[in-house]
């Protein structure tokens, strides 16, 4: 299994980098690197998506007055981020490995441009062996501009580019097939397509992090469709990044089987990308039996029932179809105004051409 991936991700999550106080655990963060680094040396490119900014900031600040969540996240952040950055720094320079910040907010992978001029920023560094560590930029993002954790992040870095596993480092051992405290639960090894999982999913949040167990699966499930292997463990374990890649079978987690049909680029970036959505436009019944049909089929005027919301070409809309439902995400050819004025009507020009169409 170690053979067959050569550029992962891999998400350590807030839990993992936590101690129970609150503050950063060195002692983990310092066995993580080491793990990355002997991957790095056998020749695996690697992503690190790492949470840890505000715990690092945390035992740093002691604020002079009551602050809210938000001025104190980006006041925690702003100082752990520096810290944080330095600690993994210094870890890697001992094994003789440079590494560089990615700071990123949503908005980043809002527009086709800011997505690419990312993706270039991090391929220039995978190409000169520097480690990308990856975060949310917390001191300038606000809850509604928020990912809905590093969780996220990492689903769309991975996506982005175009790694074959991304793991997620938390602090179970996966997903159960019950409660994790139930002694009777066990791990799911592998998940495959179209599988339900709600009846296992429990929806609390995890202690320090943004993101339960939910928001995991709902990404995973995401990137496994695009042909990316998702892997869910326990960062907290010894050895963890080493023994699943050597040992998979024998080691504790959840693996989200991947598609095996290809996704272009431009509908990676399309999948992830509802949270951008300026607006939306309501389909028929039989524009929305064409779009969930095997065909691959465009949305054209003649299928448009209504428009909602002001959009711009080229800007990410939501296709909602005729049960009021969200049936996909595109990117659209034509403004809002436009789209009104040809709805219904018979024509050619699709509005949302299918090679920029995501069906949910």
């Amino acid at each position: 299994m170690g053979q067959q991936f050569t550029r992962i991700a891999v998400k350590v999550g807030s839990n993992v980098l936590t101690r129970t106080d609150g503050t950063l655990d060195v002692t983990r963060m310092s066995a993580l690197t080491d793990q990355i680094a002997q991957l790095h040396k056998c020749g695996v490119e690697i992503i690190l998506i790492s949470s840890g900014a505000v715990a690092s900031g945390r035992s740093e600040i002691h604020p002079l007055k009551k602050l809210d969540s938000i001025n104190q996240r980006q006041l925690f952040s702003a100082v752990g981020q520096a810290k944080l950055i330095n600690r993994y720094y210094e870890l890697f320079r001992e094994h003789g490995i440079a590494v560089g910040q990615v700071l990123t907010t949503k908005e980043n992978f809002s527009t086709r441009r800011h997505y690419l001029n990312q993706k270039n920023c991090m391929t220039v560094m995978l190409e000169n062996n520097v480690i990308p560590i990856v975060n949310e930029n917390d001191t300038i993002s606000v809850s509604e501009l928020m990912f809905t954790d590093n969780d996220e992040l990492s689903g769309l870095i991975a996506s982005m580019m175009n790694t074959q596993a991304l793991i997620i480092l938390s602090n179970i051992d996966g997903i159960y097939n019950g409660s994790p405290d139930n002694p009777d639960s066990c791990v799911i090894s592998e998940i495959r397509q179209g599988e339900d999982l709600s009846n296992y999913i429990q929806t609390s949040k995890s202690c320090f992090g943004r993101g339960g167990m939910l928001t995991k699966m709902n990404i995973a499930r995401k990137v496994a469709d695009e042909g990316i292997t998702v892997i869910i463990a326990n960062g907290k374990r010894d050895n963890i990044l080493i023994d699943l890649l050597q040992h998979p079978k024998e080691t504790p987690n959840t693996q989200f089987i991947p598609s095996t049909e290809a996704v272009s680029s431009v509908k990676k970036w399309i999948a992830h990308s509802e949270g951008f959505a300026k607006g939306e436009i309501h389909i028929n019944q039989q524009a929305t039996e064409l779009l969930n049909s095997d065909k691959a089929v465009s949305i054209l005027p003649v299928g448009i029932t209504h428009v909602e919301g002001d959009f711009e070409k080229d800007d990410i809309i939501r296709i909602i179809d005729f049960m009021g439902n969200l049936a996909g995400i595109g990117k659209t050819n034509y403004s809002s105004i436009q789209v009104k004025e040809s709805a219904g009507k018979h024509g050619k020009r699709a509005v949302v051409h299918y090679d920029y169409l995501y069906v949910e």
